[in-house]
C-alpha cells in the first residue's frame, strides 16, 4: 500500500515501500490498483497500453490483459486522466527495471467489488509471482490532529488484517480514503501485514496544519 500525491508531498513514504520491495528481487508482474477519481468508470477498468514515464516504456503484462479479457473491462482512455497509477510507475522501474505492470482502475470500492476483484486476479496470477500494488492516500484537508487519529486508527484495521473493519472505520466515520478499495484487494489476496509509516503533507511541506493529507505505506505479504 502506497501513496500517490505529488513526490514531494508523498515520495518519501511510498519510498519506504518500495525500498522494502526492492529487497524482494525481480517479480513477474506488478498488479497497480487505484481508485478513479474523475468518474472515468463504473466498476473497475484496465488498461492494456504501456505507460511512457521519463524513465522510459513500462510494458504492460499482454499475457495478464489477455487473461482477463472479458473479465475486467480494457479502457485505456479511462486511465489518461488518472493519476492513482502513473504516479506508482517510476517507482516500480527504479526497484525493477525490467517490470511489467497491469493498471487498474476502480470506480466501485465496496466490499462486493474489492472480493470479485481480488477472485480475479488470484486466478489471472496463479503460478506467476504477482506483485499487488494498492495506491491510496489517507485523510483529505483535515486538521493534522485529527488526519492522525483517523489514519492512524484505519492502519491499525489494516495492519490486524481486518477487511470488514477497516471498512466499517473509514465508511462509518467518514473518512476520506480515497483508495480503500484498492487496499482491500491487497488485504483481501494477502494473509499478514506490516505498516511501515504514516506521514502528511505538513511533514513534507511544512505547510497548513488545518488542512492536510495524510500518507500511509504497509507492506503485504
Amino acid at each position: 500500500m502506497v501513496p500517490h500525491a505529488g513526490y514531494v508531498c508523498s515520495g518519501m513514504t511510498a519510498a519506504r515501500a518500495y525500498e522494502a520491495l526492492k529487497r524482494s528481487g525481480h517479480h513477474d508482474v506488478y498488479v497497480v490498483i487505484g481508485p478513479d477519481h474523475y468518474g472515468k468508470v463504473r466498476d473497475v477498468a484496465m488498461c492494456s497500453e504501456d505507460f511512457l514515464t521519463p524513465l522510459g516504456v513500462c510494458r504492460t503484462d499482454k499475457e495478464l490483459v489477455e487473461s482477463l479479457r472479458g473479465v475486467v473491462p480494457d479502457i485505456p482512455r479511462a486511465h489518461s486522466p488518472e493519476h492513482s497509477v502513473e504516479v506508482q510507475v517510476p517507482f516500480i522501474q527504479t526497484v525493477d527495471p525490467e517490470a511489467s505492470i497491469l493498471p487498474i482502475i476502480m470506480g466501485r470500492q465496496d466490499p462486493d467489488m474489492a472480493e470479485a476483484l481480488s477472485s480475479v486476479l488470484t486466478d489471472a496470477c496463479e503460478g506467476r509471482d504477482a506483485v499487488i500494488v494498492a495506491s491510496t492516500d489517507m485523510s483529505h484537508y483535515v486538521p493534522k490532529t485529527k488526519a492522525e487519529r483517523d489514519d492512524l486508527d484505519v492502519l491499525d484495521r489494516i495492519s490486524e488484517m481486518d477487511t470488514e473493519g477497516m471498512y466499517r472505520t473509514v465508511l462509518g466515520r467518514r473518512i476520506t480514503m480515497c483508495g480503500y478499495g484498492p487496499t482491500a484487494v491487497a488485504m483481501m489476496m494477502s494473509s499478514e501485514c506490516e505498516v511501515l509509516g504514516h506521514t502528511d503533507s505538513y511533514d513534507s511541506l511544512g505547510l497548513d496544519r488545518d488542512a492536510v493529507v495524510g500518507y500511509g505505506c504497509a507492506l503485504f505479504r
